[in-house]
C-alpha cells in the first residue's frame, strides 16, 4: 500500500521502470515526477496505461534540486500512503571538454543529481523506506571523454549510496553503462556516437537487460553497482584499457610493445613521406586525415570525408575533434592542439 517515488518519471528511462514496477514489482502507487509533469510529452497516456494495469498514478511537475518544492511534494503524501521507496532517475547532460565548460554548465548538470540526491536523503531519512536507488552513471566510475560535469555529478551520487548504507539506511547507486536508443540519454544520440560507445568495449543494454539487472541490484546488499553491456573484444587489446583501469590489467609488457609499435607506425609514416615527391606527401596526409577522420565519425570509408568540407560541416564538435587529435597524433607522433580541426577547419 505504499507510494514510491520516482524522479525524471516522465524520462525514457523513468518511463520504462514505471512499467516495470507496475507488471514486474507489484507497485500499485506510484509517484512519478520531472520538471514537466503531466504536461510532458506521453505522460496522460502512461498514465492511463498503468491505471488500466491496476495501479494509482500521479505524475507530478516538482524541480527535484529545490529543497522546498521537494519538502511540499513529500508533505502531499497521502499517510494512508506513505512514502516506501525513492529511485531518483533524473539528470540531464551537457557535454563539453572540460575547458568549455562554464560554472553555469557544471551547475546545470549537478543540480538535478546533486542537489536534488541531498534534498532526498536529508528529507527522508528518518521514514521507513524499503529502498532508496539512485540511477548515476559509469562515467563517474570509468571515466568518459567530454562528461567531467557528468562523471563529477554522478561520482556524488555513488558516495552518497555508501554513507547512507554505511549510516544502515537503505541505499544503492546504479552506476548504468549506456542504454540501448530507445531508452534513457543515448536516445538523443548519433549513429556515430553509438558507434563509439560501442567501439569502447561496452554496448548499450537492451531496455529489458536493464530491467532485469535492476531487479538483480535492487535484491542485492551492495551500495554500488556497475550494471554494464560488454562486448569484451576492445577491451582485451591493452592499449583500449583506460588508463585509470590499467593497473587492474596483466599486460604491461604488451602495453609496453603497443606504445613502441605506435612510435614504429609513425616513424614508418615519416620515412614514407620522406621518400615521396612534395605534391604526393600533401596527398598522403590528407588521405590520413580523411581515414581518420571516418573511423571518428563512424563511416565505413574515407571516402564519406570530403576534403573541401570544413570539419563542422562534416559534423565534428568538440568532442570528436579531441579523439581526432588523439588518432592523429598516434598516427604522427607529433603533439597536436586540442584546438587542431578548429585552427584548420579543412581536412
Amino acid at each position: 500500500d505504499g507510494t514510491v517515488l520516482v524522479t525524471g518519471g516522465t524520462g525514457g528511462l523513468g518511463r520504462e521502470l514505471a512499467r516495470h514496477l507496475v507488471s514486474a514489482r507489484g507497485a500499485r502507487r506510484l509517484l512519478l515526477v520531472s520538471r514537466s509533469g503531466i504536461e510532458a510529452e506521453g505522460a496522460a497516456q502512461l498514465r492511463d496505461e498503468l491505471a488500466a494495469a491496476g495501479a494509482v498514478v500521479d505524475i507530478t511537475a516538482c524541480d527535484v534540486a529545490d529543497r522546498e518544492a521537494v519538502t511540499a511534494l513529500l508533505a502531499g503524501i497521502d499517510p494512508a500512503h506513505p512514502l516506501t521507496a525513492v529511485v531518483h532517475t533524473a539528470g540531464v547532460l551537457d557535454d563539453g571538454v572540460v575547458t568549455s565548460l562554464s560554472a553555469e554548465r557544471v551547475s546545470d548538470v549537478l543540480r538535478p543529481k546533486v542537489d536534488a540526491a541531498w534534498h532526498l536523503h536529508e528529507l527522508t531519512r528518518d521514514l521507513d523506506l524499503a529502498a532508496f536507488v539512485m540511477y548515476s552513471s559509469v562515467s563517474g566510475v570509468m571515466g568518459s571523454a567530454g562528461q567531467g560535469n557528468y562523471a563529477a555529478a554522478n561520482v556524488f551520487l555513488d558516495a552518497l549510496a555508501q554513507q547512507r548504507a554505511a549510516s544502515g539506511l537503505p541505499a544503492l547507486s546504479l552506476a548504468w553503462g549506456a542504454w540501448a536508443p530507445s531508452a534513457g540519454m543515448t536516445g538523443s544520440l548519433s549513429d556515430a556516437d553509438m558507434q563509439r560507445i560501442a567501439a569502447s568495449g561496452a554496448a548499450p543494454i537492451p531496455v529489458e537487460r536493464g530491467l532485469a539487472l535492476f531487479d538483480t541490484a535492487t535484491g542485492s546488499a551492495e551500495a554500488l553497482v556497475v550494471p554494464i553491456g560488454a562486448t569484451g573484444g576492445d577491451l582485451r587489446i591493452p592499449g583500449a584499457v583506460p588508463p585509470l583501469l590499467r593497473n587492474l590489467v596483466r599486460g604491461t609488457r604488451r602495453s609496453a610493445a603497443t606504445a613502441v609499435g605506435g612510435a614504429s607506425t609513425a616513424a614508418d609514416l615519416t620515412r614514407r613521406l620522406l621518400a615521396l615527391p612534395e605534391d604526393e606527401r600533401v596527398r598522403d596526409v590528407v588521405e590520413l586525415v580523411r581515414v581518420e577522420a571516418a573511423a571518428v565519425l563512424g563511416h565505413s570509408s574515407p571516402k564519406a570525408i570530403d576534403p573541401g568540407r570544413e570539419f563542422r560541416e562534416l559534423g565534428f564538435d568538440s568532442l570528436t575533434a579531441v579523439e581526432l587529435r588523439n588518432r592523429l597524433t598516434t598516427a604522427t607522433g607529433l603533439r597536436l592542439s586540442a584546438t587542431l580541426v578548429f585552427d584548420y577547419p579543412t581536412p
